[in-house]
């Protein structure tokens, strides 16, 4: 069992930055591709981003191509998600997901594991 303790979030105005961070517990957080999904008010969990186990290749979704980046530190075994240009659309609880699949997973159903979700709000 894997749990994935997220931190960072809140409250920025429009064109600012947020981090955030993903720590998963145990020691084989290289062992699973992480990604991350967003969830507005209303509407379905979407997702932004991922990263691979090792080799650190990544994909994102249109929406937040240019300003978003993931990267991972499997050292520190933590992922960060850097969210800079924030939007108003970019208004979500973010959340943490881990995979067992190796590649590059843009579905829901292809995590394993769930953080409990980060709330972000960008005011205009």
């Amino acid at each position: 069992q894997v749990q994935l303790v997220e931190s960072g979030g809140g409250l920025v105005q429009a064109g600012g930055s947020l981090r955030l961070s993903c720590a998963p517990s145990g020691r084989t957080f290289n062992s699973y591709a992480m990604g991350w999904f967003r969830q507005a008010p209303g509407k379905e969990r979407e997702f932004v981003t991922s990263i691979s186990r090792s080799t650190g290749i990544t994909n994102y979704a249109d929406s937040v191509k240019g300003r978003f980046t993931i990267s991972r530190d499997n050292a520190k075994n933590t992922v960060y998600l850097q969210m800079n240009s924030l939007k108003p659309e970019d208004t979500a609880v973010y959340y943490c997901a881990a995979s067992k699949v190796p590649g590059l997973m843009t579905t829901r159903t292809a995590y394993d594991y769930w953080g409990q979700g980060r709330q972000v709000t960008v005011s205009s």
